[in-house]
């Protein structure tokens, strides 16, 4: 190949490098994108609004993409929730925000519309939906999972909007009590206290491999029990707000215990950081002399096992989760930050926070849709919430850093494709899959007002 012509393509080659990495992280650039961020999410704000109709009785908000159109998501309404109030208040008049109150507030009714008795709802409903009776009849409500707990979060979060006022809750509070209750009498590990998932079907976290391709009733997953927590202190919240004291202070006291024992069981003092936890063991039977004769041997009698789960060292993201439900101690949240934060051969890229950590072996950045992808691409929502625990022990220059690096990632996507994406790869920020998810992404502006000092809007 002529000398020339060689020069050619290694020049294209650069060139194309340069265009695939992800601009500098300049106070220049973030400010030019936080301005593409806010133009584009503020236009495309109400795009979220959805009508009332069919199974869905209440106006609700919707995740706004061609894949999610028409649906009601149990953790995406919530935290597309937290997005919209930063948009209202960086945006919206008085007026606007009085009408957004009856599409949060339809959420929440709408998911408490297809509970019963037993507490059960779905994670997600359609317009087309079936009632629950026909839900029911092909999906074992005992068996399966359910609406993860954020529900209780969701509406203490807009109670809190409305200045304490749950009077709109009053008459659905039993079924909200009955979910959070199903969740702690019949989806929770007796010996540890832990919650654990049924399946690993629609966790949230698909492919967790903490979860994924697991045993039934085996995963005590901290990204379950750091919600779980956090859904307790807002059962509680909401008990007060409607003079319910007494019932109130039970869920209180439901919390510490949770928080004592995920405290116990996931954090691993060797790693230093909080992980799942494998519940599959063989019980601890006493000896049946059933046909047995005298000498015969039975096995572990000597010392049977004394521990009641084993972690499940897998580097997954969820275990920052403990700084954001303010589970961490202030001496393990140093140790979280200091050997996984800020460690760039695991979590901490380019583009944000590693849903799974390269070096394990399970790390995968194709694309995939059944299940959505969490072995490794960044997820804008992980970048959220580890920002939101970072700030809640005083981390505040990690803080930027990932706020920074957010605001450049999803403004480079609006300038390169006029949209935003479900998901991206760590090193170079391109996006993986399905152009157009609005949901979570919209959290980035609660990042920029922080980062601009202005009033910030966060979850309970």
């Amino acid at each position: 190949m002529p000398l020339r012509l060689a020069l050619f393509f290694v020049l294209l080659s650069f060139s194309s490098q340069l265009r695939s990495a992800l601009p500098e992280r300049t106070a220049a650039n973030v400010s030019k994108y936080a301005d593409i961020c806010k133009r584009n999410i503020y236009k495309e704000m109400r795009g979220m609004y959805r009508e009332a109709g069919g199974s869905l009785k209440y106006k609700f908000l919707a995740p706004g993409s061609s894949q999610y159109l028409d649906m009601l998501w149990d953790w995406d309404s919530w935290l597309s929730n937290v997005a919209l109030r930063q948009i209202l208040l960086d945006n919206g008049t008085p007026k606007d925000s009085i009408q957004a109150l009856d599409y949060e507030r339809g959420c929440v009714l709408n998911s408490l519309s297809y509970c019963g008795m037993d507490g059960w709802i779905p994670i997600w409903i359609e317009r087309n939906a079936p009632s629950r009776e026909e839900m029911l009849k092909k999906r074992n409500p005992w068996k399966s999972n359910m609406h993860k707990p954020t529900l209780a979060q969701h509406a203490a979060f807009i109670v809190r909007t409305m200045n304490g006022d749950a009077e709109w809750l009053r008459d659905d509070f039993y079924y909200l009590q009955a979910f959070v209750s199903k969740y702690m009498n019949f989806h929770r590990h007796k010996a540890t206290g832990l919650l654990y998932w049924e399946t690993d079907e629609a966790i949230g976290v698909d492919n967790d491999p903490s979860t994924f391709y697991r045993p039934h009733e085996s995963s005590g997953s901290i990204f379950l029990n750091a919600l779980m927590y956090k859904e307790l202190q807002a059962m509680a919240y909401i008990a007060r707000c409607l003079s319910l004291g007494e019932i109130a202070a039970q869920y209180d006291k439901e919390a510490a215990d949770l928080k004592s024992k995920i405290q116990e069981h996931c954090w691993d003092p060797r790693d230093k950081f909080y992980y799942s936890v494998d519940l599959n063991l063989l019980p601890v039977e006493k000896p049946s002399i059933s046909g047995l004769n005298p000498g015969d041997l039975y096995l572990h009698v000597g010392q049977p096992r004394n521990y009641d789960c084993l972690i499940q060292r897998f580097s997954v993201w969820s275990g920052f989760m403990s700084m954001w439900a303010g589970i961490a101690t202030p001496s393990q949240a140093a140790d979280i930050v200091r050997l996984h934060y800020r460690d760039t051969t695991s979590f901490n890229a380019p583009a944000g926070i590693r849903s799974l950590s390269p070096l394990e072996k399970m790390y995968n950045l194709r694309a995939s849709g059944n299940p959505s992808s969490w072995q490794g691409p960044i997820w804008i929502n992980v970048n959220y919430l580890v920002f939101r625990g970072l700030l809640n022990y005083g981390y505040t220059a990690e803080a930027r850093e990932l706020a920074e690096k957010t605001v450049i990632l999803l403004g480079r996507d609006f300038e390169r494709f006029g949209a935003l994406h479900e998901y991206y790869l760590p090193e170079n920020g391109e996006p993986v899959l399905n152009k157009g998810f609005q949901n979570w992404n919209f959290l980035v502006l609660n990042m920029i007002a922080w980062l601009e000092g202005r009033p910030t809007i966060s979850e309970f």
